[in-house]
């Protein structure tokens, strides 16, 4: 993910992200930016991957979706049938000539 500022300069946020992954969050929360739970002195207490596996222990009809990555939404667009065009069935035979 590369993006371009308006002056022109190329940020590249992933490494961006990889480099302050370590980095304790700003707030009260206690974690750094990969949401590992920090302790006193900012050591890491429980890892991210702990947490999650922890939820969907404690919760198992929150399971997560097959294919679907951390963060990631998925929606589904209906787009609805109009009702009155005909169909194969309403269709009238054609007269002879």
């Amino acid at each position: 993910m590369s993006y371009r500022t308006m002056q022109g300069r190329e940020v590249d946020m992933e490494k961006l992200m990889r480099q302050n992954e370590l980095v304790p969050a700003v707030g009260n929360m206690k974690t750094n930016a990969r949401g590992d739970q920090l302790g006193a002195g900012g050591k890491i207490i429980k890892k991210r991957e702990e947490i999650v596996a922890e939820y969907y222990e404690a919760n198992p009809k929150a399971a997560p979706r097959k294919g679907a990555g951390v963060g990631v939404q998925t929606t589904t667009i209906e787009t609805p049938v109009p009702t009155n065009v005909p169909t194969a069935k309403s269709k009238k035979p054609q007269s002879e000539e």
